[in-house]
C-alpha cells in the first residue's frame, strides 16, 4: 500500500491490539485527547470498532496501522476520516508510540494520508484539528502543506472541560501543485 524507507501503512487486524495499548495506555499520548490512558478492554474495543469501519459501506474512514519495517511492529495510526463525497472533503489525523515521536514520522505519515485522500479518494479539501498546547503536532500540519485556518472554540469535550482546537486544511491543488 503506502509505504517510506522506514514504514508502511496498513489496515488494521484484529491481532494489533495488544502493540496499539503498548501506546494508547500511556498518558503522555492521550494527554490532548478525549480518550486515554485506555484500558485493555478499551484498546479491544477501538480495535473492533476499527475493524467495522473496513465493512461499513459505503466507506467514509480509514484507519491504518503504522508498522515500522524493521521489526514489523505496529507503532501507530493513520486515519481518513469524516470522508464526505459530495464535497469532496476529509479529516486526518495521527498518533505514535512515543518511542517514536521527534524523527519526522508523524509528518511522513500525514503525508501518506494526504496522498490517500487527494489520489485515491479523489478530495478536494483535507482538515486536521489539534489542542492549542500540542505544538508538535501544529509543526507536523505546517511541515506537511497544511494552511492554519483559525480557532474552533471549545470544539472538543475533554475529561477536564472544553478543547479548543486550531483548524487546519490543505486544497488539492496546493498538495499536487
Amino acid at each position: 500500500m503506502f509505504e517510506t524507507n522506514q514504514f508502511f501503512l496498513r489496515e488494521f487486524i484484529k491481532e494489533d491490539w495488544k502493540a496499539v495499548h503498548a501506546y494508547a495506555s500511556q498518558g503522555i499520548v492521550s494527554q490532548y485527547q478525549p480518550w486515554g490512558p485506555n484500558t485493555e478492554e478499551e484498546t479491544q474495543q477501538y480495535i473492533v470498532e476499527v475493524l467495522d469501519q473496513q465493512l461499513a459501506k459505503p466507506r467514509t474512514s480509514f484507519t491504518f496501522a503504522v508498522v515500522w519495517k524493521e521489526t514489523n511492529e505496529v507503532i501507530g495510526a493513520g486515519e481518513l476520516s469524516a470522508i464526505d463525497n459530495m464535497n469532496q472533503s476529509g479529516e486526518i489525523g495521527y498518533i505514535l508510540h512515543p518511542d517514536f515521536w521527534r524523527r519526522g514520522i508523524a509528518t511522513e505519515v500525514t503525508l501518506l494520508l494526504l496522498e490517500f485522500g487527494f489520489r485515491n479518494k479523489e478530495l478536494n479539501r483535507i482538515s486536521a484539528s489539534c489542542d492549542l498546547q500540542n505544538i508538535g503536532s501544529q509543526k507536523v500540519l505546517a511541515k506537511s502543506g497544511m494552511v492554519k485556518e483559525g480557532l474552533l472554540r471549545q470544539n472538543l469535550r475533554m475529561k477536564k472541560g472544553w478543547r479548543d482546537s486550531l483548524l487546519y486544511s490543505i486544497l488539492k491543488t496546493e498538495y499536487i501543485s
